[in-house]
């Protein structure tokens, strides 16, 4: 047919000029566009995956979307503000997941201080317990091992320290027992755990002073302010945490469903838990709020320098803290991991929230301090993968509560057996999407594996949901009502005619 010819030709020219993908590329992009109202992201876009810098530079081009804080947001979070030992547990990861290169070519921090003092200082140490955990074909030479792995030593040694120095200056936090370089014995190479002393798989640590074990050598002074100044310098990295602070809170409550990235702090009953915060008690949405505060006035200041460095300090809290709602864990168990064979000592035990993940009663008590309705409201989750592939399921307390991580990160493939979830609400009601893993392009375009998944359907409605029923139609008839009184009051006089 004549319009037939007309499409043909317009393709024809396309490919001829060598602008087909770039075509496609704009075409699935309208398509995106038009099928996703709003995107939800439910935490954790830094440290697991190659490319966070990516994934912003891409969500910066959008409009329709908002981000729910994770542990791993709060800890870049921090760093960008000045944290030192939030830096120091950034380069950290980065180190252990072989993850550099998102700092350096990334975000332009500068490595090379921190490469030239481990090389110095680590050159004759065992550094095999600092071994990066490193993808197959990555392409990573035994040198390149070896010299992450002595960053790796000299930037964990520096953060146990400040991570000490943490602990001492702010007793209110609760966490002396984290405070581990004093437990260890370095003449016999052991450390004393609960009371019981374990031998260390390395027990080198020649900037340590045992008579005063968390202050930092002159050298690692020196090294933390650099890169401290490397972090609050890369206007990148400041652009993209900007990008968190505006698009992203502590929870957001959007069509009846409450989401935020992990827990809230809850006691063995599966009551709301009093969590002291600044010398005041919080629990449940009062503590999310006051959190949300804290974190905002820790990078953007204005109640004082004073108040401001105790909130820049709890950034550090809201990361390993038993009482933050982004780890709701006894302890993080970094040293114990990285230096104790005996695992029992690896054991992290998680708060009672998680243990009343099934729970019923607890969820909709949950629903009901923020406003909702619990028979008809849902908590969105994220935080912990959830291991597919020995049975677990997203969905907890009879569809109350759907904790959709399942591991988009390639690091938890073959801890989930999936690569991520995804839950789309529509007019049907709630539908699960479980992504198989990406393979490579070649896969994608001959066997279209990239978008094999499964559908589950969590809740479907009765009747179809209107645009009436949801958040932004909420709002959308407040203003039709607002200028329906304006309508009435022009036309019976109230409000004069502007000539």
């Amino acid at each position: 047919s004549p319009k037939q010819s007309y499409f043909n030709g317009i393709l024809n020219s396309i490919i001829s000029i060598g602008r087909a993908d770039a075509f496609i590329i704009a075409m699935s992009n309208v398509i995106q566009c038009l099928t996703i109202d709003r995107l939800h992201i439910i935490g954790d876009i830094f440290d697991r995956g190659p490319g966070p810098h990516f994934i912003f530079d891409t969500l910066a081009q959008y409009k329709m979307y908002d981000i729910q804080w994770g542990n791993h947001d709060i800890l870049w979070m921090g760093a960008a503000a000045g944290n030192l030992a939030s830096i120091a547990n950034v380069i950290r990861v980065s180190a252990r997941y072989d993850n550099l290169d998102v700092l350096e070519d990334g975000y332009g921090i500068n490595l090379l201080p921190l490469a030239r003092f481990a090389m110095e200082v680590y050159e004759n140490s065992p550094c095999k317990p600092y071994q990066p955990k490193v993808m197959q074909n990555s392409g990573v030479t035994e040198r390149d091992v070896l010299l992450m792995a002595q960053m790796h030593k000299a930037i964990s040694v520096i953060q146990f320290k400040i991570e000490g120095q943490m602990i001492k200056r702010h007793p209110e936090y609760k966490m002396e027992g984290r405070a581990l370089l004093e437990k260890i014995d370095y003449e016999k190479g052991t450390i004393e755990i609960d009371g019981e002393h374990y031998p260390l798989k390395d027990a080198d640590f020649p900037t340590v002073d045992p008579r005063d074990p968390y202050k930092l050598t002159p050298g690692e002074d020196q090294l933390i302010r650099t890169l401290q100044a490397s972090f609050l310098n890369s206007d990148k990295l400041q652009k993209h945490i900007r990008l968190l602070f505006s698009k992203g809170s502590m929870y957001l409550i959007v069509n009846s469903n409450l989401m935020y990235h992990a827990s809230i702090p809850m006691t063995d009953e599966g009551e709301f838990k009093t969590v002291i915060v600044d010398g005041k008690p919080y629990s449940g949405r009062g503590l999310l709020d006051k959190l949300d505060r804290l974190t905002r006035e820790a990078y953007f200041g204005g109640n004082g320098a004073k108040s401001q460095q105790m909130a820049l300090d709890y950034m550090w809290y809201l990361w390993c803290g038993p009482e933050s709602p982004f780890f709701d864990k006894a302890k993080m168990a970094t040293l114990e991991r990285y230096l104790i064979e005996d695992k029992k000592t690896h054991h992290e035990e998680k708060g009672a929230y998680y243990k009343h993940l099934d729970d019923t009663k607890m969820c909709c008590m949950i629903l009901s301090a923020f406003g909702l309705d619990p028979e008809k409201s849902h908590i969105i989750s994220g935080h912990v993968p959830v291991k597919t592939c020995k049975g677990e399921s997203p969905i907890k307390a009879g569809g109350k509560l759907l904790m959709i991580d399942g591991g988009f990160s390639k690091a938890y493939h073959s801890e989930t057996g999936i690569a991520g979830y995804t839950l789309i609400y529509n007019s049907h009601g709630l539908q699960l999407v479980q992504h198989e893993p990406f393979e490579s392009a070649v896969k994608a375009v001959e066997e279209g594996q990239d978008i094999i998944s499964t559908k589950v359907i969590v809740e479907a409605t009765t009747d179809r949901i209107t645009v009436r029923d949801t958040t932004i139609g909420k709002e959308l008839q407040v203003q039709i009502d607002d200028l329906k009184n304006l309508l009435a009051a022009y036309r019976s006089g109230q409000i004069k005619e502007r000539k």
